[in-house]
């Protein structure tokens, strides 16, 4: 399954390592993160709750700068 988020990075490195954080987060097959389009693409594993896989890239993301975000990720779900 693939999905597609808004973003809010506030610079190209921080897209960057928001992408890597995310490609390592467990579940994740692919992701790939677009400052330009503040967009990140997300492939997930077969079989994966995605909204549990989401909230930890969200938190995974959030170690590296607390000021992303990722829209549609809600942590309290």
């Amino acid at each position: 399954m693939k999905r597609s988020y808004k973003i809010e990075v506030d610079c190209p490195n921080c897209a960057n390592k928001m992408e890597t954080t995310a490609s390592n987060t467990a579940g994740v097959k692919d992701a790939s993160v677009n400052f330009m389009m503040l967009k990140m693409n997300v492939e997930f594993e077969d079989g994966v709750d995605h909204k549990s896989v989401m909230r930890d890239v969200l938190a995974s993301c959030k170690r590296v700068d607390s000021d992303i975000e990722i829209y549609g990720v809600d942590q309290n779900e």
